[in-house]
């Protein structure tokens, strides 16, 4: 990991990459309020802020949102300022993809940064609640319930904060699915619309933001747009946390500036340990590409697009030679199938299905026929869903088929000799409470 400077109030360097990271605590902890005070000084209060001056700037910075689509933060903010009535700001920190760790590292070690950024936006966006949404059980969990109070007592009179304690499924983290469970339902997706920026908790308009966007928000509001821009590239400007994982020497939490080649991630990694046959970008939810082209990306929206891949949710992890990507890729889509909400055919059949299918490619009995019909399944799921989630798993399916297509081949007379050890990719049990 990056290592931090000393607490101080100048900004890091022009360039620098240590900028969240910069508030982490000791060790695997958080630091108390007042250590981190003295890096971040207190926001000051909503009425010595003109109006709209964080929008702004935040639109300025070109700061888009680290957890999935990256859609621009600072359009987000405006759309739920130019509301009526008082908004809601819901911090989303429940990590849903089991190759990522980014938000339960930022929350765990800087709880205080994103406190900030939320309350902060809410500022911003006329909110009189900030809701964090975070994985019930998990060190992430405890660090934020000890940081609200640690600020309600030393820092009375913010806005106030509620802990939304969020069951262990993908799903849960969607943000309608966060709606209707900070609403008393279960964590599960609504229709839309109207989408939560139009009507959200209690029926206010809803400001939904990862955690980490959050926590560059107060990056931004503490040293501005320009600083902001110093680091990434014109389009992707900025740091991002990235979780690498896999086949490399030291698998972690990365703060990385955007615009770095892909390697140079894996390099941060220790880099690979076993050749790079692929690496699986933006997580379960991702794209596979294979190495020459994870080789060639960079890590832009641009670069990582042309190869039809995106950061997402920042996870990255290396396939080494000797693993068999097609059984990695019928592990996760198995996991994917049992992790469905069960609201939505598509979902629940197609899903079910394509995993079904591409276990029996895993297992040595791929046909033609089947290949065609994996194919024209993934064309009657991809887009049909009540959410997104099964598009994810058209998606990696369908770069499994491409950038695995000598190994089709040979598992059409049996499984290679990789095939039969079982997946290494990490694989949740899932299960358990939807509320």
């Amino acid at each position: 990991m990056t290592v931090a400077p000393p607490p101080g109030s100048a900004a890091p360097p022009a360039g620098s990459a240590v900028r969240l990271s910069a508030a982490f605590g000791p060790g695997d902890g958080a630091p108390a309020l007042a250590a981190h005070r003295a890096v971040f000084p207190a926001p000051l209060p909503p009425d010595r802020r003109p109006a709209f001056a964080l929008v702004d700037a935040v639109e300025r910075s070109g700061l888009r949102g680290r957890g999935g689509a990256g859609f621009p933060t600072g359009t987000k903010m405006r759309s739920v300022a130019a509301r009526r009535g008082p908004a809601v700001v819901l911090a989303n920190g429940s990590e849903g993809e089991p190759v990522s760790a980014k938000d339960r590292m930022l929350l765990t070690r800087a709880p205080h940064l994103v406190l900030d950024g939320a309350a902060l936006a809410a500022a911003a966006v006329g909110a009189a609640e900030v809701v964090v949404g975070v994985e019930r059980g998990t060190a992430a969990l405890a660090a934020v319930h000890a940081a609200v109070a640690e600020r309600a007592a030393s820092e009375p009179g913010g806005v106030p904060v509620r802990v939304l304690e969020v069951p262990a499924h993908y799903v849960a983290g969607e943000e309608r699915a966060l709606v209707r469970l900070a609403n008393g339902g279960e964590a599960k997706p609504t229709a839309a619309p109207p989408r939560p920026f139009e009507r959200g908790i209690g029926g206010r308009p809803t400001l939904v933001a990862n955690v980490e966007t959050l926590a560059h928000v107060a990056t931004i509001a503490r040293w501005g747009a320009d600083w902001f821009r110093q680091c990434g590239t014109a389009d992707d400007p900025g740091t991002a946390l990235v979780t690498v994982s896999g086949a490399v020497a030291r698998p972690g939490v990365f703060e990385v500036p955007l615009g770095l080649p892909l390697p140079r991630a894996l390099d941060a990694a220790g880099g690979h340990v076993d050749g790079v046959q692929a690496v699986l970008v933006g997580g379960y939810y991702g794209t596979w590409l294979d190495g020459r082209a994870a080789y060639a990306a960079d890590l832009t929206t641009a670069s990582l697009g042309a190869r039809g891949a995106s950061l997402g949710c920042g996870a990255v992890v290396v396939l080494g030679e000797g693993a068999c990507g097609l059984v990695e890729t019928a592990a996760i889509l198995a996991w994917m199938a049992r992790e469905t909400a069960g609201q939505c055919g598509p979902c629940v059949h197609g899903l079910r299905a394509l995993a079904d299918g591409f276990a029996q490619v895993a297992a040595g009995r791929s046909t033609p026929a089947l290949l065609a019909q994996l194919h024209r399944w993934c064309g009657q799921v991809d887009g049909r869903g009540g959410c997104r989630f099964p598009d994810g798993g058209v998606r990696l399916l369908r770069s499994a088929l491409t950038v695995f297509a000598d190994d089709l081949a040979r598992h059409a007379h049996g499984p290679c000799a990789a095939a039969t050890r079982p997946a290494s990719f990490p694989i949740p049990a899932g299960g358990g409470p939807w509320r």
